[in-house]
């Protein structure tokens, strides 16, 4: 199973970050690959939301499980239902004398085994490019806003 670690260092402080992080709604905003996100449920430190993204023209919908550890700043994700067989990852936002880093984790699977061994390294890249054009977008947000 492909997995993808991403990390940015951002000049803002972790309390500042994390909200922006936890408040999902608002990523289509300011993340360009990201076409809708939707909470349909949320219930003490967790949420269940629908995602719609565009990579490259090719739209990919997933509904995930969120889990939010406010006092550590970190938010599990894992996907319960959509395009992927498997989806799940963190973020976890570290302090630094300059502010903060900021990493994301995608472990996934596509569900295709016959073909993954081609697709696996092609996709693994989408995949990175797609979550560090994340972190940027949330960089920018914050740099921006200081």
């Amino acid at each position: 199973m492909p997995y993808v670690e991403v990390t940015i260092s951002v000049k803002c402080q972790p309390d500042k970050i994390y909200p922006i992080l936890k408040d999902m709604e608002k990523y289509p905003g300011f993340m360009t690959d990201l076409v809708s996100v939707e909470v349909l449920e949320r219930t003490g430190n967790t949420t269940v939301t629908k995602w719609v993204s565009n990579v490259d023209g090719r739209v990919i919908k997933w509904t995930e499980l969120d889990t939010f550890d406010d006092e550590n700043m970190h938010i599990s994700y894992s996907q319960i239902d959509g395009d992927l067989k498997k989806m799940a990852g963190e973020w976890i936002l570290t302090p630094t004398t300059e502010g903060t880093d900021i990493n994301l984790t995608v472990d996934f699977e596509f569900g295709i085994p016959m073909i993954s061994g081609l697709l696996n390294p092609i996709l693994k890249k989408k995949v990175r490019d797609n979550s560090m054009n994340m972190l940027k977008s949330v960089k920018e947000k914050m740099e921006v806003s200081v």
